[in-house]
């Protein structure tokens, strides 16, 4: 049996509980350790405190070793600061994919070391193998919650330390261990949305970072059809929030957020989800971060995500050079947005990808 040191990050959801189980089961001399990333704002809205006592109580069932560590230092400096910087910009970052790369797989990745660990273990849903001597990221068997795109900035050393029991299983498969062996919190509901901010509304929350900065909302022609609060507030292909009502024109498609001017804080709006404002067939990315190491073949057929819930499109890569990446896709993709992440795919390996320019 084995008996490697692992260290596993819980979360008090149901997920990384599971995977703490299966590595107990497989006989590992295992830790639990919970991450606290955030710290309490004073309206409360942080459930920290609870899922540090799910945690503790799905250790009471698993006969777990568990302890607790603060980074929300790290996280302030290293993702949220990041974060705010690009909504300044105009630009819509993921702190997910950063989270990982700087706090999940590095602040706890040099903690767990220092405890004496061989390896970390996540209830990520991804998978790992290894492959003339490289470990590849690969996507989870359960294609409904592949966490790939999220992990595709981690080096090779970060995931030859990772663990993934979770990525061969579907969800359905977590669920049923977890009522099975009754885990506490086996019926508990997945986490959705950025940590710090939580349930809460997401520009009320921004509020008290970024002062609104009100601005025309207006037409390709130039035409003022609204008022938005702050062009940080707003991501393109965004429907949802514009407080536009129908024209008089008689066009009464829905509106979309099309484009951010930031020299004369103007949004533009557009009417129909398929508006061509709202569709590229290229885009270009840089901080790229390649898992392998190695860049992508131009000559060899890819596909890319562009956000996480998106169906993998076909695409070749034009250019990459100088840390720019140029993509071609064969069908236009919907609201490309500057600051989030593409992710290259060669069937289900991740070989990485950078941020949208």
């Amino acid at each position: 049996m084995p008996t490697s040191r692992i260290v596993v990050g819980m979360s008090g959801g149901v997920d990384s509980s599971v995977a703490a189980y299966l590595l107990k089961q497989q006989g590992h001399d295992l830790l639990g350790v919970f991450m606290r990333n955030w710290e309490e704002d004073n309206d409360g809205h942080c459930p920290a405190r609870q899922d540090f006592l799910d945690v503790l109580a799905v250790a009471d069932v698993i006969g777990l070793e568990v302890d607790a560590v603060n980074f929300s230092a790290e996280y302030r400096d290293r993702v949220f600061a990041y974060f705010l910087a690009e909504l300044q910009a105009g630009r819509t970052p993921n702190p997910d994919v950063l989270c990982n790369a700087e706090i999940k797989f590095k602040a706890f990745l040099d903690f767990a070391l220092a405890a004496g660990a061989e390896k970390i273990a996540t209830g990520h849903y991804a998978r790992l193998d290894i492959l003339d001597g490289l470990t590849r990221l690969l996507k989870a068997v359960d294609q409904t919650k592949d966490q790939s795109y999220f992990l595709y900035r981690l080096s090779q050393h970060q995931v030859s330390r990772a663990l993934f029991p979770l990525g061969g299983m579907p969800k359905t498969e977590v669920r049923r261990i977890a009522h099975e062996i009754h885990l506490p919190n086996a019926a508990k509901k997945d986490s959705t949305g950025i940590c710090f901010i939580g349930e809460r509304p997401f520009r009320a929350f921004l509020e008290q970072y970024l002062p609104k900065e009100p601005g025309a909302m207006q037409t390709t022609e130039g035409k003022v059809v609204g008022e938005h609060q702050g062009l940080m507030y707003y991501t393109l292909g965004q429907r949802q929030g514009l407080g536009i009502g129908g024209q008089k024109d008689g066009n009464d498609e829905p509106w979309f957020v099309a484009a951010k001017n930031m020299a004369d804080n103007t949004l533009t709006v557009v009417q129909g989800h398929e508006h061509p404002l709202l569709l590229n067939r290229m885009l270009t990315a840089s901080q790229l971060s390649w898992i392998s190491g190695s860049d992508p073949d131009p000559e060899k057929p890819y596909a890319a995500k562009t956000r996480y819930r998106q169906n993998d499109a076909p695409c070749r890569v034009l250019s990459l050079h100088d840390d720019t990446l140029v993509l071609e896709f064969e069908t236009p993709q919907w609201a490309v947005t500057p600051g989030q992440s593409v992710v290259l795919y060669d069937g289900d390996t991740c070989l990485g990808g950078g941020i949208i320019n």
